[in-house]
């Protein structure tokens, strides 16, 4: 089985691993795991005018690697197989992108994340994926 695990460093999202290193355990079948962490880098613009693209990425790709340790050590622990993707763009549509092109089985991920008042306007990333997905999706809170 082929599980696709979006992190975003929130309490949810690890909840949601410590749920996907319990499934994993206790699946028959050999499961990979993928972690994923996406920064929609849309609102850098301004930043982007006095700051190289270089620095931009590194800082993006330690605020990553941070949010990813927590779930990656979760995995550890239960000796689960995983790796890790780290990408930039509008989170769901990267989601959804990942997830299509590795054929994953199901997605797991965490309810409550950084949406704030956007979630209220537009949706969560979580909904949005749950509406787009044509695997399950399964929202851990």
């Amino acid at each position: 089985m082929k599980i696709l695990l979006p992190i975003d460093g929130s309490k949810s999202s690890l909840n949601a691993a410590k749920y996907v290193a319990k499934l994993a355990k206790n699946s028959r079948n050999p499961t990979t795991v993928t972690l994923l962490s996406v920064h929609d880098d849309a609102g850098l613009g301004h930043v982007k005018q006095f700051v190289a693209k270089s620095v931009i990425d590194d800082y993006l790709r330690e605020v990553s690697e941070k949010e990813l340790k927590a779930a990656q050590k979760v995995l550890d622990t239960a000796c689960v197989k995983h790796n890790m993707a780290i990408l930039r763009g509008h989170v769901a549509e990267e989601i959804m992108a990942l997830a299509n092109k590795d054929k994953v089985d199901l997605i797991v991920m965490g309810v409550k994340g950084r949406g704030g008042i956007l979630d209220i306007l537009i949706g969560s990333v979580a909904q949005r994926v749950s509406s787009l997905a044509k695997q399950p999706v399964l929202l851990v809170k």
